[in-house]
């Protein structure tokens, strides 16, 4: 009972996760639903470890969901529901930029205003992770691309911070992007 009272959030939040997963894989807008719930129980979750910035970027994504659901229904040409595309390398660029950013901000933050003690990792997981999930909300093949090296370093710090549920479902993840990779990367439209 005492494992239950420990891990209890965290196994739900994990299965949560694999279901999650399942929809995003298959390209399903119902993955969105999932990207409201999860985040909310994840913000108490991450915030009660320790894990500061992974607590506001749960906080980030429940907002995303929202914009992630109403662009993939209707960001499409002529407000139709929007394709699988492949980033362009001035988009690539915007994003990398845009993590070094946030990266940069979110270490700051952590290292002047919270005990956190995994600020890099921490910092960086989160700053990928934003960049992440708007690559999602746009249906960009080279999302998976971001998750895969997220989710790697989130096995690391899950690990470090006690929480062994999440950081095999993270494991898990990192399988599941590869093949994400793949399936979008053969459904992806090519706009000439």
């Amino acid at each position: 009972m005492e494992f239950l009272t420990e891990h209890g959030l965290e196994l739900f939040t994990t299965f949560l996760g694999l279901i999650y997963l399942y929809y995003e894989y298959k390209a399903s807008i119902w993955l969105w639903l999932l990207g409201i719930i999860m985040p909310m129980i994840d913000i108490y979750l991450f915030a009660t470890s320790g894990m500061y910035a992974y607590a506001f970027i749960s906080f980030v994504f429940v907002l995303v969901a929202v914009y992630g659901v109403l662009n993939w229904k209707f960001g499409g040409k002529g407000h139709t529901e929007r394709l699988i595309t492949h980033m362009t390398f001035k988009k690539i660029v915007r994003y990398l930029l845009a993590t070094a950013v946030i990266f940069g901000i979110t270490y700051q933050v952590l290292v002047t205003f919270t005990d956190s003690e995994v600020p890099v990792m921490d910092s960086f997981t989160t700053a990928a992770s934003f960049v992440g999930v708007f690559a999602l909300a746009y249906k960009y093949v080279e999302q998976w691309l971001v998750w895969i090296v997220v989710d790697i370093i989130s096995v690391i710090l899950f690990i470090h911070q006690g929480l062994p549920f999440r950081a095999a479902l993270y494991a898990f993840y990192v399988f599941v992007a590869i093949q994400g990779y793949r399936k979008w990367n053969s459904m992806a439209v090519t706009f000439r």
